[in-house]
């Protein structure tokens, strides 16, 4: 047998505007990152699947085998090991298959190799990358998988389908509005990224601002002000206002407190949290290297915007 292989790669993701609000149709300012994750795809005769998952530091994080197994034009998978990711892959696969029922179809079997260059506790995407990558290798929308497994608004997806920044805007009964927008400031080198210790689940952070946030056009303008004003800023001290008005805006929408105001009242900058609130990355700014200030806090990944941005 002739062994054929292919490899695929989806960008990471930051929402700089719109958390939260983008659901509601706001427009939001969103960033590729550097860092992302592959998918390599080389056939075997097993009809089998054998899946193996490597993380930043090349050491094998996720590893099962899936047999496959064809019936009345029905996909099943069954895992040697069965964990919670095992079962979240043949959700995916199968969703995957629904999409389109040629995926997987004949007696061809598998061996996946993913590799991420992030710690997959930082929120940078390990969701959406693979859902892009698989969403590639299968040739179908990356936007209808994304919602028959993870849901959420979709602006991961288009970050990992784009190499510049975008404003995304989702409309309903359509394809979201993606575009791409040059966002470059000449401040950049006073913007970083602190990543603060804990791994945020944004599917939880949704359900509760779906459930508790009232949202009018009042909010959504506000939002959308903002962040076409963010794009075309050209001062730190602009920006910063910027940013700190958005996040007045939030915390007075989903009913919590600033993450400056909660654990950096002395910060001598402006900070903004991203995405769901009370975890992953926040945006700082700062005339000088925060990087002993956060790190006297025991917040040690600090990293600097140019470094961050695709």
């Amino acid at each position: 047998m002739t062994i054929s292989s292919k490899k695929l790669r989806s960008n990471g993701k930051l929402l700089l505007t719109g958390e939260y609000v983008v659901l509601d149709g706001a427009k939001a300012l969103a960033i590729p990152t550097k860092y992302g994750q592959s998918l390599k795809v080389e056939t075997n005769d097993l009809n089998t699947i054998v899946w193996k998952s490597f993380n930043e530091l090349g050491e094998i994080w996720f590893e099962d085998v899936f047999l496959i197994k064809k019936a009345s034009n029905r996909l099943s998978l069954k895992a040697k090991n069965y964990t919670e990711i095992s079962k979240r892959l043949i959700q995916i696969l199968k969703a995957t298959y629904n999409l389109n029922p040629e995926f997987l179809n004949s007696n061809q079997g598998y061996n996946i190799t993913t590799h991420q260059d992030f710690n997959r506790l930082w929120g940078l995407g390990t969701s959406s990358t693979l859902v892009n990558n698989i969403a590639n290798w299968a040739n179908v929308d990356a936007y209808k998988l994304l919602e028959k497994t993870f849901k959420g608004s979709g602006y991961d997806i288009a970050c990992a389908q784009n190499n510049t920044p975008i404003t995304y805007l989702l409309r309903y009964s359509q394809k979201p509005l993606v575009e791409a927008v040059s966002f470059s400031p000449a401040f950049k080198a006073q913007l970083y990224f602190v990543y603060l210790n804990q791994k945020q689940n944004s599917r939880d952070g949704i359900a509760a601002y779906k459930k508790n946030a009232k949202v009018d056009t009042e909010v959504i303008n506000k939002i959308n002000t903002i962040t076409n004003a963010i794009i075309s800023c050209e001062s730190l001290s602009e920006f910063e206002a910027l940013i700190e008005t958005h996040e007045e805006i939030i915390s007075n929408l989903i009913k919590q407190k600033t993450i400056k105001s909660r654990l950096f009242k002395d910060f001598n900058g402006s900070i903004k949290s991203l995405g769901a609130w009370g975890g992953d990355f926040v945006l700082v700014t700062s005339k000088t290297n925060p990087t002993d200030y956060f790190n006297d806090k025991g917040f040690d990944t600090v990293i600097p915007y140019t470094e961050m941005v695709l």
